[in-house]
């Protein structure tokens, strides 16, 4: 097959084959974290990406490296996407001294001050408000930062995200709000808990801009959160995007997900899979063969591999680690802890 040089929504070749190979190493990297949680190797709880990896990568591609970003629970995913290394996130799953977070995080808290990777938050729409704090420092200061915001469906029923909303709008903070609507707010359908069949209404109730995205194309995604980025760096304020997602796994690991039918899951994974629709795209615009996705595939999945061995062969954290890391004066605490005794 002879291989065009044209581009895709302004990304070159190369550009677009990143754009799929971190697809792949999302999707392999959390099937890879499944088993190890069968295993035993990881605890907790712990809700995988599998089926929203355009989502993450598409948006995510549209940010510049300095750029930050705040995620719900769900945030394997954009950590890769944004550049953490595979190791780091899977020893951090395993609760590892090696990890992102020390081992002290777990599945629900990446972090990285390097890659601008403000968690993981574990609380239902926790970060929204955070990252309208980011947003205001980062204008504050004067800095040419974008902040990129994702929550779940089950977020905005929160109070938290009318709040944050509404003060991102007044003060045009630089934030792009990120809905990963997948449809279902644990075991409740979306179209049960909502009394509008989209977020559009409610951007507009805060006078910004919104958008709906289907969130299994990759492309899609990409071009809606760069018009969004451009909108918040040039001064203009935050936008929400709904973007229409679905993932092949239950809630978390522990949820048989009886609320839908396997006939739907079926569906969904055999002509809405997001990496056979991007593949599709590239292949039909001759930007890519199958050779090279394969590569990608044997690579993402050696990377896994890798991954999951470096965090099974990484020490706990010692003991001593209880005390660091902690919003107190370590020689304070430890001397009430004593004089408590």
């Amino acid at each position: 097959m002879a291989i065009s040089n044209a581009t895709l929504a302004g990304l070159t070749r190369t550009e677009l084959l990143e754009m799929h190979y971190k697809m792949a190493l999302v999707r392999r990297f959390e099937e890879k974290s499944a088993e190890e949680y069968t295993r035993g190797k990881i605890g907790g709880f712990m809700h995988l990406y599998i089926g929203q990896e355009a989502v993450g990568v598409g948006s995510i591609t549209a940010l510049r490296p300095e750029d930050k970003i705040l995620c719900s629970y769900r945030e394997h995913g954009h950590a890769l996407a944004k550049g953490m290394d595979p190791g780091a996130v899977m020893a951090e799953l395993f609760g590892k001294i090696t990890g992102c977070s020390k081992g002290k995080g777990g599945s629900m808290h990446m972090w990285s001050n390097e890659l601008g990777i403000y968690g993981g938050n574990g609380i239902v729409a926790a970060q929204m408000p955070i990252a309208a704090g980011v947003a205001f420092a980062a204008h504050y200061q004067g800095q040419d930062t974008v902040i990129a915001c994702y929550f779940g469906d089950g977020a905005v029923d929160e109070g938290a995200f009318h709040e944050s909303l509404n003060l991102a709008s007044v003060w045009k903070l630089p934030v792009v709000y990120i809905c990963e609507n997948n449809q279902y707010s644990m075991g409740m359908a979306v179209g049960k808990a909502w009394a509008v069949d989209s977020l559009l209404p409610r951007a507009a109730a805060y006078n910004i801009p919104g958008d709906q995205i289907d969130g299994m194309d990759i492309i899609a995604v990409y071009e809606s959160m760069k018009q969004a980025v451009e909108h918040a760096r040039n001064g203009d304020g935050p936008t929400l995007l709904e973007i229409k997602t679905y993932r092949f796994r239950g809630h978390s690991m522990t949820d048989p997900a009886y609320y839908r039918t396997r006939e739907e899951e079926q569906q969904w994974r055999t002509t809405r899979d997001p990496i056979g629709i991007f593949e599709k795209k590239l292949l039909e615009n001759g930007l890519a063969t199958q050779a090279e996705f394969d590569e990608n595939d044997a690579m993402a999945t050696q990377v896994s591999e890798d991954a999951a061995e470096f965090a099974d062969n990484s020490p706990d954290p010692a003991l001593e680690e209880l005390y660091t890391d902690v919003m107190v004066d370590n020689s304070t605490a430890l001397t009430y802890r004593y004089e408590r005794k």
